[in-house]
């Protein structure tokens, strides 16, 4: 927190059509109220980036995830990443998997670097294991991914992925209590411990589901929280929110390097 200043900024100057500076990840909220353990997307401080939120504004889970026809969703949520780089975002992201469903149009509505869902890595996953294994993909529920949403993000219908919906048969609960319609508690809460086992139990036999498994993509960004315990149980590469965000973030803002020969 507290680093000598960087020398190579000897003078500043405005960016064309920027409000603010030293700005890290825009990141497009739902507009739905449920809170979020640290690392969700949705909880700010478990991240080491400046990160600047705004609401996509009548863009709720059930618009988003469950509406067979999203076409409402589109507007504001081009409008909310068009105000995020006014602001000065280096890179913009959302808080949902499914907002893969717009990665081209939000990409083609501004000028900075977007990364709309954590699919974005599984065509990257598929590239870095053996062509006869597959990449598993967490979903929180897999009944609402469609061939639109793969391959917005690249990847290929069809594929060496395998595809699972950790809350399906009342498997998760917890995370029902924050998310879903008519299983939400007032207000929405979760306990961490029933949380982490609940995941836990879900992804592991997903694993053991599929012996040829060679890495595994968390879609949920209410996963990234027991991803570690997760790849405990696991042992191979883990794909989450937190991986995408620390790498968007390191792409627009490079890391500079001290040492010595």
């Amino acid at each position: 927190m507290y680093q000598e200043r960087d020398h190579g900024i000897t003078t500043i100057r405005a960016r064309l059509d920027r409000r603010c500076y030293g700005m890290g990840l825009g990141i497009i909220l739902l507009d739905d109220v449920y809170p979020g353990f640290p690392g969700d997307v949705r909880n700010a401080s478990a991240y080491p980036f400046p990160i600047q939120y705004e609401i996509a504004t009548g863009v709720d889970i059930h618009a988003l995830v469950v509406e067979e026809d999203k076409t409402p969703c589109l507007p504001p949520v081009i409008r909310a990443a068009q105000q995020l780089e006014r602001m000065g975002c280096r890179a913009i992201a959302a808080e949902c998997g499914y907002f893969a469903y717009f990665q081209r149009e939000v990409a083609a509505s501004v000028h900075v670097p977007v990364f709309m869902s954590s699919l974005l890595q599984v065509s990257f996953a598929q590239q870095l294991i053996s062509p006869d294994r597959v990449v598993g993909i967490l979903m929180a529920n897999a009944n609402y991914l469609t061939e639109r949403h793969l391959a917005s993000v690249g990847v290929q219908p069809g594929s060496n992925y395998v595809v699972g919906g950790a809350m399906e048969g009342g498997r998760c609960a917890e995370f029902d209590h924050l998310w879903t319609g008519g299983r939400r508690t007032d207000p929405p809460a979760a306990d961490y411990a029933v949380a982490e086992a609940e995941l836990l139990a879900v992804a592991t036999d997903f694993h053991r589901a599929y012996p040829q498994m060679g890495a595994l993509v968390l879609e949920c960004t209410g996963f990234p929280p027991f991803a570690r315990a997760l790849q405990r149980e696991i042992e191979m590469p883990v794909f989450s929110w937190g991986t995408l965000l620390d790498y968007a973030y390191s792409v627009v803002v490079h890391r500079d390097y001290y040492g010595h020969v």
